[in-house]
């Protein structure tokens, strides 16, 4: 029977499965947040990371939460406060850049389904012991990038990775074609520039080719 913890991960990777690219966002403007999901989702991304890097995060997230069909998730996620007030404000899911045990119990503790970080063997196997079958491998470029994912695949099979960090929509395309990644994190779909120009026809292009990367690997 699965434990907590393997239902989180399912969760997750149901999530992930949705889009190749999930956007890792940084909202400076609560005005932002509406059009921003708006746009992604149009070009065919719906699931979406708020990072909670900026005083107006939480905000953006339950507005972001509020148009049709958004999945809205909390990323960079560090304390267990995080994680409530992130559960709070509405977040479906949460995402970390490591783990530690009070991170983990608090997701546990209030059900919001986790995408913790790991670089290392040695915490994927951590992660995997306490039953999490789904991970966010990161900072994933200066980790060993693809190489490093696909020496993974071997030892460690039962592990599906998000790789996040340094990717660009050409790197995006060979991690997709390896067999243990579900999808990648970029914020090259909407960087703070075109936020702030609040160019939202151009991040729903970019959308758009993102959403159509690779093609999804099979498990």
């Amino acid at each position: 029977m699965d434990s907590p913890r393997n239902l989180k991960s399912s969760r997750i990777i149901e999530i992930c499965r949705l889009c190749p690219v999930i956007p890792v966002l940084e909202v400076e403007q609560i005005e932002q947040a509406t059009p921003l999901a708006q746009a992604l989702i149009a070009g065919g991304l719906r699931v979406l990371e708020v990072t909670l890097r900026t005083d107006c995060a939480l905000s953006a997230i339950s507005e972001m939460s509020k148009v049709p069909n958004a999945i809205v998730g909390a990323g960079t996620l560090r304390t267990p406060e995080d994680v409530r007030a992130a559960k709070q404000a509405g977040a479906s899911f949460g995402v970390s850049p490591g783990a530690t045990d009070r991170l983990l119990d608090a997701c546990e503790e209030t059900g919001l389904p986790l995408l913790p970080g790991a670089a290392t063997a040695s915490e994927v196997m951590t992660l995997l012991e306490k039953g999490y079958t789904a991970q966010k491998f990161f900072p994933a470029e200066a980790s060993g990038g693809r190489a490093a994912l696909r020496s993974f695949g071997g030892p460690l099979p039962l592990v599906k990775f998000c790789p996040t960090g340094g990717i660009t929509p050409e790197k995006a395309t060979h991690y997709l074609e390896l067999g243990n990644v579900m999808c990648v994190g970029g914020s090259w779909i909407a960087p703070t520039s075109l936020l702030r120009s609040g160019d939202w026809a151009e991040i729903e292009t970019r959308a758009r080719h993102a959403s159509q990367l690779g093609g999804q690997a099979s498990f």
